[in-house]
């Protein structure tokens, strides 16, 4: 998800970039709900048929589940800034807080090839918008171009990787 923003200085532009998430928290909570009570009934169930591992296993059941559910969460919380104002191109990882790339509009490139985002600057790299998907990522491809020409009066062109 990309969000386009005013910078909070005012004078220039900052994206926020997410990646896109199906469920929220309380769905998140819910359907961890739902597959582990499906998952202690049929085990309540193989319980009274003889099975007395079946509880254990369950409980295994829920523990991987909940695991997974968490990292998953997690993963969705990575976001990314790119500010773009007239004095400077930041791209700031959130929560980290302090700039991994910083350079003037005008010697930042933007490169890109199928696969990924970069802005590039007096031989320093930084990948951007890693988790979006495809669609996601040519939209951020060309809002970053207008924003890059915007800040350097216009005469730029998107420089592949492939050239």
């Amino acid at each position: 998800m990309i969000e386009v923003l005013t910078a909070p200085d005012g004078s220039g532009t900052q994206l926020r970039l997410r990646p896109p998430r199906a469920l929220d928290a309380r769905q998140f909570v819910l359907l961890f709900a739902v597959l582990s009570g499906v998952m202690w009934l049929v085990s309540a169930f193989g319980w009274v048929a003889g099975n007395a591992f079946a509880p254990l296993f369950a409980l295994l059941y829920s523990l991987l589940l909940a695991a997974a559910l968490r990292a998953l969460w997690r993963s969705g919380e990575r976001q990314e800034e790119i500010r773009v104002v007239p004095a400077c191109v930041e791209v700031i990882p959130v929560p980290g807080g302090s700039p991994v790339f910083r350079a003037h509009p005008h010697w930042v490139r933007l490169l890109t090839d199928d696969q990924r985002v970069r802005l590039a600057s007096s031989g320093r790299q930084v990948e951007v918008g890693s988790f979006l998907a495809p669609a996601e990522r040519q939209t951020l491809v060309e809002t970053l171009e207008d924003l890059l020409a915007a800040s350097d009066g216009g005469n730029r062109r998107r420089q592949g990787s492939r050239q």
